[in-house]
């Protein structure tokens, strides 16, 4: 464990590092309008205040309709509450080009201003350091000519480059999953099914609360700007991941499909660029405004705004052109899928050349198998991604071929896992008709179990059907992040239906297999249901103070950033003891629905030739001998019906067993019948060791 606690030393010193280690600084980039006015827009801005030599460097190109002496009216805002109003004056400051302002075009190269030491007493210390400053700037012009009157006016995101978005969140939330996941397949292929059971559903709820994170930063709500960079943390998880030469890729395919690529970050160089997260409702217009010089060359302020808001904005922030965030996704999506199956095609391989020199058993590894299972695995895994994405594409449009592409991958996968859903229900229907429980046939049959298992282990056998509530709460929710993002009102509310719904009937159903699995997933959804409330209040529709949707931007990062922690410290552990341990098993119950009893390992569950010689007996194909699916002739064959003694449905569980896949005395005597024989029979078979095997017992008796 002492490596565990290791890692998770460096990444929290590292991401402390990183907000104490620079310059104390206070700036922004750009500007955006905040009242309907075309007297002067700023083409390209920056400004940057250092409280060390209290100076402020401020350059910018503009274009104005206004001429005159002018003075400006500064406000700045923290959390939404006002914290100072300034009157300043041009010609008083020295600033060229704007005393007086001239109607045309302005240019300030660079402009050096001295800050009274008065007013940078009055900046607190902690707006230096606390990241993600949720902080403008106001600036109103007003006419001296004209008496005063505001002619323009002018706002600005400041920032003091601290942040919570960091790379290194995201690696080790990503090396995380992966160990967990790979502890699961290890203990899999070991023959330790309770265990891998477990840490594959702690795994797997972990990495789909990482995509519920992604999807609310994905959302088109403007957003406190400490909740868009900690959602932006997570976005790994859904495909977006800046490469520099896929992007080039990217491109290319979207030209040669006949795609227009979008410019917005291959412009930055001449533009000016603002990432609006948090607005009044009054100034909801431009999320990103981008100012081309070109444009500056009228006496009318006139400019051309893109709006960049939700999933837009979350591929601004990575870097990733708009146009190419949807094939991006994909070709992660894809690449995943190749690695992980070269990866067990590899391990696979190797297992059986150390078995051939000898280093290991032949039968260590014999349930480590590329198979179908695998593959299913893996697309409900970017089932959440490839849905928000492909509905996306839907509404972008960014070439014909990506719009085909979107298609096919988004009917392949709902096909998919909706034959696997129904295939599974089939099984567990036909199970419960012939053996009264869906756990018999669910986790004795091992095609159905390696191939279909992945929908089902983590609910307990008499919730199989909850599959379908799980797989329709992911497409619907990504119905609403794809589609929705025109419409963010109608995008909160719709969140928070679902993520009620979701937590009503995980609370009241409770469908996974043990306590400890229940409480971690409704825990999980609770977490979710409380950020979409979050969300609601973002999107301004209560129309509440600027000063309480700061504070709640804080809390929401608070409580998720100590939740993920949590989170991460339970998959360490449980995938540690799942590795190092002799006998994982032992720390996990045995399930209450028998699964145990059922379950078999190709490893230590090998056909004896008395069990071909009992079940050629019976009339059965030794291929079928545990009742597959929708085949009853086993039973009726022998006069074993379901329930009937001897039929695995009136089998005892054996909880003390310490292998969950343990079969000894499995059979008991009392199904044996009268005969001589077979009470002969019998009693030697008792009186042979402990793992003794009651099925060549049951082989003898029926050949006798």
């Amino acid at each position: 464990m002492w490596w565990s606690s290791r890692l998770l030393s460096v990444l929290i010193a590292c991401t402390a590092a990183s907000f104490v280690s620079a310059t104390r600084l206070i700036e922004s980039n750009a500007l955006s309008l905040c009242q309907n006015s075309p007297n002067f827009t700023a083409t390209y801005f920056s400004v940057r205040f250092t409280p060390n030599n209290q100076s402020l460097a401020l350059s910018f190109d503009g274009v104005a309709a206004i001429s005159g002496y002018v003075t400006a009216d500064v406000i700045i805002y923290v959390y939404g509450y006002e914290v100072t109003t300034e009157t300043l004056n041009p010609c008083t400051m020295n600033v060229p080009g704007l005393c007086p302002m001239n109607a045309g075009n302005i240019n300030v190269p660079i402009a050096n201003i001295v800050i009274p030491d008065d007013v940078v007493k009055r900046i607190p210390g902690i707006a230096y350091t606390v990241p993600d400053l949720d902080a403008s700037v106001r600036v109103y012009i007003n006419s001296t000519d004209a008496g005063g009157t505001s002619i323009a006016c002018i706002e600005a995101t400041l920032s003091n480059g601290k942040t919570v978005y960091q790379k290194g969140v995201g690696w080790a939330t990503a090396v995380i999953s992966g160990v967990g996941l790979i502890a699961s397949a290890v203990t899999a292929s070991l023959g330790n099914s309770n265990t891998a059971a477990h840490v594959a559903a702690n795994v797997l709820a972990f990495f789909g609360f990482m995509q519920a994170q992604a999807m609310f930063g994905m959302s088109s709500v403007h957003m406190p700007p400490i909740v868009t960079a900690w959602t932006q943390n997570f976005q790994w998880s859904m495909g977006i991941i800046r490469v520099a030469f896929l992007e080039t890729i990217c491109t290319w395919y979207q030209r040669a499909t006949g795609g227009t690529p979008g410019t917005v970050l291959s412009e930055l160089s001449t533009t000016s660029v603002e990432v609006m997260k948090r607005r009044k409702r009054s100034l909801e217009g431009a999320v990103v405004g981008l100012f081309k010089r070109a444009d500056a060359q009228s006496a009318t302020a006139k400019t051309g705004t893109t709006i960049v808001r939700g999933i837009k904005r979350v591929g601004f922030t990575a870097g990733i052109e708009a146009t190419n965030i949807f094939l991006t996704g994909l070709i992660f999506f894809v690449f995943f899928v190749a690695v992980v199956m070269l990866i067990v095609g590899a391990l696979k391989a190797a297992s059986k050349l150390l078995a051939r020199y000898g280093k290991i058993k032949r039968d260590k590894f014999a349930d480590l198998h590329v198979s179908k299972g695998i593959l299913y695995r893996m697309v409900q895994i970017g089932f959440p991604q490839m849905c928000v994405l492909c509905l996306w594409e839907f509404t972008q449009h960014d070439s014909a071929a990506e719009v085909l592409l979107a298609v096919v991958m988004l009917l392949s996968m709902v096909g998919a896992l909706g034959w696997a859903a129904f295939k599974v229900i089939v099984i567990a229907r036909n199970s419960v008709g012939l053996h009264r429980n869906p756990a018999y046939i669910l986790f004795s049959d091992e095609a159905c179990l390696n191939k279909l298992g992945f929908l089902y282990v983590q609910y307990r056998a008499t919730a199989y059907y909850f599959l379908v509530p799980a797989i329709t709460y992911i497409m619907v929710k990504a119905m609403f992040i794809g589609l929705s993002q025109p419409a963010p009102i109608v995008q909160t509310v719709a969140l928070v239906i679902i993520e009620t719904s979701m937590l009503i009937a995980t609370s009241i159903l409770r469908p996974w297999m043990d306590r400890k699995t229940n409480g971690y997933n409704i825990t999980i959804g609770a977490i979710n249901f409380v950020n979409a409330i979050f969300l609601l209040f973002f999107s301004q529709v209560f129309d509440q103070p600027g000063i309480v949707t700061g504070v709640m931007g804080v809390i929401f990062f608070v409580y998720n950033a100590a939740f993920v922690l949590v989170l991460l410290v339970l998959v360490l552990v449980t995938s540690t003891f799942a590795i190092f341990s002799k006998n994982p098993d032992l720390r996990y119950q045995p399930m209450r629905d028998d699964r145990g009893s059922f379950i078999k390992s190709q490893s230590q569950l090998g056909m004896t030739e008395l069990d071909a010689l009992g079940s050629t007996a019976r009339g059965e194909s030794p291929m079928k001998r545990f009742y597959m699916a929708g085949e009853g002739n086993a039973s009726s064959a022998t006069g074993l019906g379901a329930g009937a003694p001897g039929s695995r449905d009136s089998i005892p569980s054996h909880r003390s067993s310490a292998s969950p896949t343990a079969r000894s005395s499995l059979i008991p005597g009392s199904a044996r019948g009268p005969s001589p024989v077979g009470h002969t029979e019998q009693q030697a078979a008792v009186s042979q060791t402990a793992d003794g095997d009651a099925t060549s017992t049951q082989a003898k008796h029926l050949i006798a």
